[in-house]
């Protein structure tokens, strides 16, 4: 009897851990075991899968409930605190969860339960942020290998959090919400024409003028899901918005909403990282000169300590 196979997400697969299901490869409508049950992805394994921009591998439908349990078992070991594992391990696996959310939800917006599921994790991820000291440097320390925008929206998130925390704004609520719209602020490049994941300078201005576009269109995507938060479509809206008036909107510092400036304070940092190839001591420059009244002085000062100390 032939198999029937259902998709996996690779970010939610771990190198340290035996799997408890067999793993396909789909080549050219064939499907190919890459790795046995008990076997795990250890050395470079995962590392490759990712490096080929690889997002989801497959398993027979009769192991769903086995990689269900393999994914919730690694999530509650990350968490726990006494779980003996060190924080590097533990972010790897948090990333991996929080990046799974967030494809989630893009690939699938009108189903609240993604959604649901994003911003309970949300919660967990502000507190796992906040009391696990070098939690931040963990996480942003970790490569966007396919340069992916999930990942993109993990890291914005985690520097966005870092940043409200060190600067003691909003309340627990509004974090949970501001680590979820930066999460889930770039809604609007799923499914993009054009290539993002590459430096502005080798856009042509046909691209420009779609780039620009994608916050408005990443909220019209989203303006009908009543299950999001209007604080979350509005990070969606607004998060390329600065100070000086020279986001996409137009919208001057008083203007725009305050979660969602931090999000763009926190999302131009990651974009000079991942996507224009700087390395966090150019970055620091960068923020210094080039953004000097994009954003508060105290966001600049902050995110640039941040960096300097991962």
């Amino acid at each position: 009897m032939a198999k029937d196979y259902v998709s996996i997400r690779v970010s939610t697969l771990r190198g340290d851990q035996k799997i408890d299901f067999d793993a396909y490869l789909k080549i050219d409508e064939k499907w190919i075991l890459y790795l046995r049950q008990g076997d795990s992805f250890e050395g470079t394994r995962l590392e490759r899968l990712k490096t080929k921009k690889l997002k989801k591998m497959y398993i027979s439908t009769e192991d769903e409930g086995r990689y269900r349990n393999y994914m919730q078992k690694n999530i509650e070991m990350a968490y726990d605190d006494k779980s003996g594992k060190d924080i590097k391990t533990r972010s790897e696996i948090i990333q991996g969860a929080q990046q799974n959310n967030a494809e989630e939800v893009f690939e699938r917006p009108e189903n609240a339960e993604a959604y649901v599921a994003a911003k309970d994790a949300s919660a967990k991820y502000v507190d796992f942020l906040v009391k696990n000291n070098d939690a931040v440097k963990s996480i942003v320390s970790l490569p966007n290998l396919d340069q992916s925008i999930a990942h993109h929206g993990v890291t914005v998130s985690t520097l966005a959090v870092a940043l409200a925390e060190q600067l003691k704004l909003f309340d627990a609520k509004q974090r949970q919400l501001l680590a979820l719209g930066g999460l889930l602020h770039d809604f609007g490049h799923y499914d993009t024409p054009i290539k993002i994941a590459r430096p502005m300078r080798d856009f042509s201005k046909e691209d420009l003028e779609i780039y620009k576009k994608h916050p408005v269109e990443g909220a019209q995507k989203v303006k009908d899901k009543n299950h999001m938060d209007l604080a979350v479509t509005t990070i969606i809206h607004q998060h390329e918005e600065k100070c000086d008036a020279s986001g996409p909107l137009g919208y001057s510092e008083q203007q725009i909403d305050p979660m969602a400036l931090v999000t763009s304070a926190a999302n131009t940092v990651d974009r000079l990282m991942t996507y224009e190839g700087l390395g966090r001591e150019q970055v620091v420059k960068h923020l210094m000169v080039q953004e000097m009244g994009k954003y508060p002085l105290q966001y600049i000062q902050t995110l640039g300590n941040i960096l300097k100390s991962i």
